[in-house]
């Protein structure tokens, strides 16, 4: 066990990870030298861990390569009901102690698990770039943003543990105290598996409570190895415990289970309606009203102006667009673009995505690298089908699969002459597509922005600051950029959530998140 060394209060002022310049030659050996690493350790079997028992199921998963589906990337043992309630059984008496524990030494162990992750980075990220596809720069930005996710909820453990802000009056003594809610369940996404999985779960158990980890089943992989890290730290048995199941038994079981105190969740919007509702109905026994933290999907847009940078804004639509093959909730899967300068926009994006290289990212560092699963790649493929008869193909469109080892490549696929009700226009496909909308000027540019049923992410490129300031205002989602693409927000600079159907508007990484998994008890004497 390490020892663990509590920081005070004054612990020096959160500042982001920087990002890895690949080309500079030391970095790129450095992670090749990783992804060598990683290749040599494929296919091994990893245990479910309860209470800090290792247990090894007869019923297992495979976690595939997307690169390379052939390829085996580790086998996972996987829960069924009887053992999600004895999960929840076990942090539930592991919460009788752990809510005890000082917010100094809960802090403690993220710290130490943030410096050992910060020596491993390129080997966390060559998992990723194995496990999900990410190019290098992509898993090197997810690795990064764990890092962050648990240096600031460490120091957010420390300012709610401290002493809180109040009215004073001089015949009283009062405090208020943010102390933990008790069971929590945590469901990350594949999409970012090392970043949001951290984050759902280091906010939970910094702030004293107790965590049921139930891993993406594209990516158990990476979670189990971060659950390792936690174990290497010290971290007291049955805090967190790795729970890796199908949805429909596991998830449902943890979900619905009376001692269940709160469940976090990023993924579909449907899911998270299914979470959300199951969260509300009163199981016998059950004494709490549960919380659902919930981050959903998005339809997220580009607006492009005729006052904009047309340069800077048809490189954000392609990076918006493209990145991580649009497996983001924030990706700009929409560009809108008014009249005037709809042409010359669209001939500058269709140019950059032309230079897009697709490929194994783990064999060269590569721009784009394969969807995540069969499914995946067969819903998009759809999309693309769909969006044949919606509008017109201007730049890519093919289904077949584009690598040897049948790899789930898909082209960057770009629709022009989008309707604004078109189904590409409305769903959230979740891949590489990109549909451009023409508007007839801005106040029609801002109402096709706002006219899907979701408000995650928008970006606005201009150069009137009226606009600007019309947009603050009239521009509904939760995370609003002026000028700059639509993704990469950064921990403590973008805290991160939408409106509408794209979910609870959390506001991960952000100074009111962890007041999600706490609740407030004010303490009051008469002196």
């Amino acid at each position: 066990m390490l020892e663990v060394e509590p920081r005070s209060p004054a612990t020096p002022d959160f500042v982001n990870q920087p990002l890895t310049d690949f080309s500079k030659p030391e970095n790129e050996h450095a992670i090749r030298a990783a992804l060598q690493e990683v290749e040599s350790k494929l296919g091994h079997t990893y245990p479910l861990l309860v209470g800090g028992e290792k247990i090894i199921t007869e019923r297992k998963g495979k976690s595939l390569n997307p690169s390379d589906p052939a390829q085996v990337v580790g086998y996972f043992s996987q829960a069924d009901k009887a053992l999600a309630n004895r999960a929840i059984e076990t942090a539930h008496t592991t919460f009788q102690t752990w809510q005890y524990v000082s917010a100094q030494e809960r802090a403690g162990y993220v710290f130490k698990a943030a410096a050992i992750m910060a020596q491993r980075r390129h080997l966390f990220s060559a998992w990723m770039v194995y496990e999900a596809g990410k190019s290098w720069a992509e898993a090197d930005a997810d690795t990064a943003e764990a890092i962050d996710f648990m240096e600031f909820y460490a120091r957010e453990a420390l300012r709610y543990g401290g002493e809180q802000p109040l009215t004073h009056i001089p015949t009283e003594k009062n405090e208020l105290r943010y102390i933990p809610l008790g069971v929590g369940v945590a469901i990350p996404p594949w999409n970012f598996p090392l970043a949001i999985m951290v984050g759902l779960t280091v906010s939970a158990f910094v702030s004293g409570n107790t965590v049921i980890l139930k891993p993406a089943s594209a990516t158990p992989i990476i979670a189990a190895h971060f659950v390792a890290l936690l174990e290497e730290v010290g971290l007291p048995a049955g805090v967190v415990n790795f729970l890796p199941g199908p949805g429909g038994e596991v998830g449902d079981t943890l979900v619905a289970h009376p001692k269940t105190r709160f469940i976090s969740f990023t993924g579909s919007m449907e899911i998270g309606l299914r979470i959300n509702r199951l969260a509300a109905e009163l199981a016998p026994g059950q004494i709490w009203i549960k919380r659902a933290v919930l981050e959903m999907g998005g339809k997220d847009c580009v607006v492009v102006d005729e006052t904009a940078d047309l340069e800077k804004a048809a490189a954000a639509i392609v990076a918006s667009a493209f990145g991580f093959q649009g497996q983001k909730c924030s990706a700009g899967s929409r560009a809108i673009i008014v009249d005037s300068v709809y042409d010359t926009v669209l001939r500058m994006v269709v140019e950059r995505t032309a230079k897009l290289t697709v490929g194994k990212p783990y064999e060269k560092n590569v721009g784009m690298g394969p969807v995540i699963d069969e499914a995946a790649f067969n819903k998009i493929s759809e999309y693309i089908e769909i969006g044949k008869g919606e509008s017109k193909l201007e730049f890519g469109g093919a289904l077949a699969k584009a690598a040897s080892n049948g790899g789930y490549f898909l082209q960057p696929t770009i629709f022009s002459e989008v309707p604004e009700t078109a189904r590409i226009a409305q769903e959230e496909i979740f891949g590489p597509v990109l549909a451009v909308i023409r508007a007839r000027d801005f106040d029609h540019a801002l109402a096709i922005a706002n006219g899907t049923i979701y408000g995650l992410t928008g970006a606005l490129f201009t150069g009137d600051n009226s606009r600007i300031e019309r947009a603050k205002n009239e521009f509904h989602v939760g995370n609003l950029y002026f000028n700059r693409k639509c993704t990469g927000a950064l921990v403590g600079v973008h805290p991160f959530g939408g409106f509408n159907m794209s979910g609870t508007d959390s506001k991960a990484g952000g100074r009111d998140y962890l007041a999600l998994f706490t609740q407030a008890k004010l303490i009051s004497e008469l002196i």
